[in-house]
Formats: C-alpha cells, structure tokens, sequence
C-alpha cells in the first residue's frame, strides 16, 4: 500500500487483531502509583491485577500526548508514505489537536504527503469495530480518500453501551455530583451510558440491579440493529462472568452473530472503574 493505515490505544485494539492485520499504533500514558506506563495493549499488563489495586485504593492518573510525541510516531511514516490516522473522540479529549499540530507541521515537511486524520466520535472498541470494517477496504486496495470517506459516512453507526459497577469512578472524572454517587451505590443504581452523536458520553438510563443492567445493554444492542457483517466487542474490567453472560443473552437471540470479549483497558479503565462491562457494535446511526 502506498499509505499506512494507524490507530491509537485508546480504542482498546485488541493486540492478536493490531498483530493479524499489522496495524501500527500509538501507546497512550497513564501512570499508577506515581510510574508512568504507555497502553501497549495488553502486553505487559495483568488486567486483573490493575483493577484489583484500584479496588484497593490505587487511583490511575491518564494524561495526552503532545506534538513532539506525535511527530516522533508520524515522522518516520511520512518519509516514506501518506497516512491515515483513525484518532479516539476529538470531544473527549484534547489529545487530537496534538495531532492535527503534528498534522500541519508534517505536511509543511513533506509538502507531497498525504495525511489524513478521522476524528470517530468515539473511545475504545467502537472505535475499533468501525475501523476493522474500514480497513477491509484498505487491505482490498481501497486508496486513501475513499477509506477515509467511509470511515467519516459510517463513523455513527459505532456504538458503544456500557455500565459501571462503582459510581465513585464517575463521581471522582466529575460526571456525576458526590451525593447522586452516595444515593445510587445505596440504592443499588447502575446508569447505562452511551456515545452520542456529537462524541460525548452520555448518562441514558439508570437501572436498578446488576442483573437487570446486563439484560438492558443486551436489550439496546438488538434495538439499534447490529451490522452481522461485522465484529460485536463485548469489553469488561475484570467482570469476566458478567461479560460471559451478555455473552450468553445476545447469542442466544441471535447465534450468527461475531461475538469476542475482551478487556477494558488501562486508560479507558481508569475512568470507568473495575466492573465495567460493554457492547460495542456497528449498528444504525446513533439517535442520542
């Protein structure tokens, strides 16, 4: 190909799929307990181990790259090819105009380069749902522009359900205020939230019960029609028998179905908490 097709870590790329299709990616920091790591995809961390010292009291602090980091991973590329770059949501943090200032300073370099950037509206797995399609064209041959364009035309359609079992994760990112933590981990409330049509995330629903939040991400996911031509993620922060049975509730309505579980991971995890669970998904446009 005469462009690379590359991501960042903070779409939870699975690493057996980044290693399958050669994707290059850029690692992500986060630093816990005062040591800074980078997001490698699971390669060096034990998933368990981390959500277990956030139990404990261990809080995970994410920060962005800046220009200089983006020009170190883009540099090299752009010697030799165009690129396209496929960046989490732009609404979520302010990471990519890091890249769009790499972008501009690159483009001066190699004034004959193609570079193109996909702002997806989204974080994590359907970033990476959305991106598995696209890059099939890529793979096929597709050039840059027309994978580019699908990938802004369908963008949308990458959905992502999710639910948290602690409320103090969202208390301490301030998406919700102390005393709504206080009252729902009394009554035992579980929101449901979802990524908007805009890029944020946003608080659709609260349900009251472990049980009945898994049935309800199952009952949203058919609601807004899964594309059976492409991957389901189910993601979970160490809840593997919660995800087994979401697992379970989807394929037993629908056995055609591509469905993988797989972990949240570290940077998206120090958001949402231990126990967080996920189905992320092409589907119809997002309505919210």
């Amino acid at each position: 190909m005469d462009y690379v097709f590359m991501m960042d870590s903070d779409s939870d790329l699975p690493f057996d799929l980044k290693e399958k299709y050669d994707i290059p990616v850029v690692y992500m920091p986060y630093s816990l307990d005062g040591k800074e790591y980078f997001d490698d995809l699971g390669q060096t961390i034990n998933h368990k181990d981390y959500y277990d010292r956030m139990r404990a009291g261990a809080l995970p602090v994410t920060s962005a790259l800046n220009e200089e980091n983006y020009l170190e991973y883009f540099d090299p590329i752009l010697k030799e090819k165009d690129l396209l770059f496929v960046a989490f949501s732009s609404k979520l943090s302010s990471t990519i105009q890091a890249v769009y200032s790499a972008r501009e300073k690159l483009l001066e370099k190699y004034p004959d380069r193609k570079f193109i950037v996909v702002d997806t509206l989204s974080i994590s797995t359907p970033v990476v749902v959305l991106a598995l399609k696209a890059h099939e064209k890529y793979r096929a041959g597709a050039p840059i522009e027309e994978v580019a364009a699908w990938l802004e035309e369908n963008k949308l359609r990458a959905q992502a359900w999710f639910t948290v079992d602690d409320l103090k994760y969202l208390k301490r990112g301030g998406r919700i205020s102390p005393m709504a933590a206080a009252m729902g981990s009394m009554l035992d409330i579980k929101p449901v939230i979802t990524e908007s049509r805009e890029g944020t995330l946003v608080n659709v629903d609260k349900i009251r019960g472990r049980k009945k939040s898994i049935t309800y991400l199952a009952d949203k996911f058919f609601e807004n029609e899964p594309d059976h031509s492409a991957l389901v993620i189910l993601l979970h922060a160490d809840a593997p028998d919660d995800a087994a049975a979401l697992k379970d509730m989807i394929l037993t309505r629908d056995p055609s179905l591509n469905v993988r579980v797989d972990n949240v991971g570290p940077v998206i995890g120090a958001h949402c908490g231990p126990g967080t669970l996920a189905v992320t998904f092409m589907g119809r446009e997002r309505t919210v």
